[in-house]
């Protein structure tokens, strides 16, 4: 990693850190003028950072960070860590903590109960969803069992031209959970789902709770989810939202003593106090 003096001085304490990954080296004027190394051998730096560690210094090198698709690809591909990749922008997905991990497996279990022996299919994190962003105006809609979930071929066809430009790069998320109600439809050669969820759900942590709340609620309205759920442990509150022709058709939000009812699965419905512990 190559880094101008001035920006060393500003952030020392930054690249103490991110020379456990790699030597940094200085410049002035432009010219190389130092090298900042660890004193462990090369080969053995990253066995001497601790989780907490190694997270933070990939938070300094990716979080928040703007990128082509491509750059994006090759990063997800040679890292560790969990990312996800939404207009542009790299976000680190940091490791949950125990209540956020309870509040899934409650919920996870729920859904497994009421999807038992119906056609569609509950999934949870970590499992990559590749969405795209649509400007027409049919989206596929699920339906009960027996009746098709296919959108108009002349849809489909527009929507597979929209993927196929070239400028027109994929967002990837792993939501907390997600139904699929077209899995065996939408599965490609190599095993990995091609389609939208019907319904998603992000679980709220400090570090997430603006994405989403806002740029996760904007993505998912926009790419064809019929319905999104954003569960809140902080306040211990689920808040739904029902996307109908990629806007916001209804939205209700369920607090203590309350149980919350799915918009497109009729008879679906979740006991708040359940969720949270």
């Amino acid at each position: 990693m190559i880094v101008n003096s001035t920006e060393f001085q500003n952030n020392f304490g930054k690249y103490l850190m991110l020379v456990a990954k790699e030597d940094i080296i200085i410049t002035k004027n432009g010219r190389e003028v130092a090298r900042l190394t660890t004193v462990e051998p090369q080969q053995r730096r990253a066995e001497y950072m601790d989780a907490a560690i190694r997270e933070e210094v990939a938070e300094y090198l990716f979080n928040n960070r703007k990128a082509s698709y491509e750059e994006f690809l090759k990063l997800y591909k040679d890292s560790q860590y969990r990312f996800e990749y939404i207009d542009g922008e790299i976000y680190l997905l940091a490791s949950p903590r125990i209540t956020h991990q309870i509040t899934m497996k409650n919920l996870f279990f729920i859904l497994c109960n009421w999807f038992e022996g119906k056609k569609c299919t509950p999934l949870a994190a970590p499992y990559d969803i590749r969405l795209w962003r649509n400007t027409h105006k049919t989206e596929p809609e699920y339906k009960p069992d027996g009746e098709s979930n296919s959108r108009n071929h002349s849809d489909e066809n527009q929507a597979v031209e929209l993927r196929n430009h070239s400028v027109i790069k994929p967002n990837i998320v792993q939501p907390d959970l997600m139904v699929i109600c077209d899995l065996e439809e939408k599965l490609d050669e190599d095993g990995y789902y091609t389609g939208v969820p019907a319904l998603v759900i992000e679980i709220v942590s400090e570090s997430t709770r603006s994405r989403d709340y806002v740029k996760k609620l904007d993505l998912y309205m926009s790419c064809g989810v019929q319905e999104y759920w954003i569960v809140n442990p902080l306040n211990k509150s689920i808040t739904i939202f029902h996307f109908k022709d990629y806007d916001i058709c209804d939205n209700a939000t369920y607090k203590k003593s309350e149980t919350a009812k799915s918009y497109i699965f009729e008879g679906l419905t979740v006991e708040v106090d359940k969720v949270f512990m």
